[in-house]
């Protein structure tokens, strides 16, 4: 399975010190538009505590996957919402599918 933190710049996803400060920002923002910033900070302060002796090179990739996702996920979000753009595409069930 490809790394998905090729969609974010080499020098943040190759650096687990800065994906930790990007996901801090992250939070931070989300948590002063939904007062609970102080949450969403120690959460995302646990998380990466709790993996900190993490010395496993697949378990550390896997990790770091993980937190580019939830990154990539938010800038998606955040693009939604200022664009008025869907990025996502959802089925949707009751839509009839053209025959060719």
């Amino acid at each position: 399975m490809p790394s998905l933190q090729t969609a974010l710049p080499p020098e943040l996803a190759n650096n687990a010190i800065r994906l930790y400060r990007e996901c801090l920002r992250r939070a931070k923002f989300i948590g002063q538009k939904k007062y609970n910033t102080e949450l969403l900070v120690s959460m995302v302060r646990e998380q990466f505590k709790k993996h900190m002796h993490e010395t496993d090179p697949e378990k550390v990739q896997k990790l770091k996957d993980d937190a580019a996702r939830g990154l990539i996920n938010h800038m998606l979000y955040e693009s939604e919402n200022l664009t008025g753009r869907k990025f996502s595409k959802t089925a949707n069930p009751s839509s009839p599918v053209e025959a060719k």
